[in-house]
């Protein structure tokens, strides 16, 4: 992460409220801005220009890059949600330039030196959960009300709305789009919209798709990997050499590694 604070472990510059309360073993980068009542334990690493708000917790062994910005009541680096636990050491890293927004909580990793992992330029929204041993990608949006079980992976550019729960060691790929109060017991192949309790797949997804500048022809592309495999009479590994033999892209094999790389099975029509 470019982190090199070791010999100046409270830089001067950091502006920290009266009422907070930060270890004197933590690393607080330039520019820090730490509001009151926060906790910030040892073995605690906060990069340059990190904004904490008033009540933010940050346990021990927890790194956060440079410019993220914490909401209130957030706490990052709790001990995991399992009864596997054992006390160990694990890890919570953070990278540059997330907003995490009041009342979440992100949990370390369960094994001895495991991580949970967030990204770069995530909107992660309030009053949800990141389980131990997550991996989080770049430019994700979770919204509201959002629970990861344990191994999650969200792919970069992913949208989940308001309410998604996902199941442990579920995969949600590459800018699809979950809709809200989706179950996800399945992985959600990249670059498609899932919805229903029960998650299933609904097309392709337009609008991110879009926003993240992808054109018509790119579009119809994805569409046509679609049909192969939800609207074919193909097998799905036959749907899978179809895509990879008739319309080859970078998109395209990136959903045929992603379903073949599935343990849990995908999102079914």
């Amino acid at each position: 992460m470019g982190l090199s604070y070791e010999f100046m472990p409270i830089d001067p510059s950091a502006v920290i409220s009266p009422t907070a309360i930060v270890s004197p073993d933590a690393v607080i980068g330039p520019g820090v801005r730490i509001g009151e009542f926060c906790i910030v334990e040892p073995d605690v690493v906060v990069g340059a220009h990190c904004v904490l708000d008033a009540y933010v917790y940050i346990k021990r062994w927890t790194t956060l890059g440079e410019r993220n910005q914490i909401g209130a009541g957030t706490v990052l680096g709790t001990e995991p949600l399992d009864k596997n636990f054992d006390g160990a050491r694990s890890y919570l890293r953070i990278g540059n330039g997330n907003k995490i927004r009041e009342h979440f909580t992100i949990s370390r990793g369960t094994p001895p030196e495991s991580i949970t992992e967030i990204g770069d330029g995530n909107f992660i929204m309030t009053s949800g959960h990141i389980a131990h041993n997550c991996k989080i990608g770049n430019q994700t949006v979770i919204a509201s009300c959002v629970l990861l079980g344990g191994y999650v992976e969200i792919e970069d550019e992913a949208f989940l709305s308001g309410g998604v729960l996902v199941h442990q060691y579920c995969r949600v790929g590459r800018l699809a789009m979950v809709s809200g109060n989706t179950r996800v017991n399945l992985d959600a192949p990249p670059f498609f919209t899932c919805s229903g309790f029960a998650i299933e797949p609904h097309g392709v997804n337009l609008v991110g798709l879009k926003r993240a500048g992808y054109k018509a022809p790119d579009v119809s592309i994805l569409k046509q990997a679609y049909r192969y495999l939800y609207r074919s009479s193909l097998k799905l590994e036959e749907a899978l050499v179809r895509i990879s033999t008739d319309i080859p892209t970078a998109e395209t094999l990136h959903l045929v590694a992603f379903i073949r790389g599935s343990h849990r099975g995908i999102a079914r029509e």
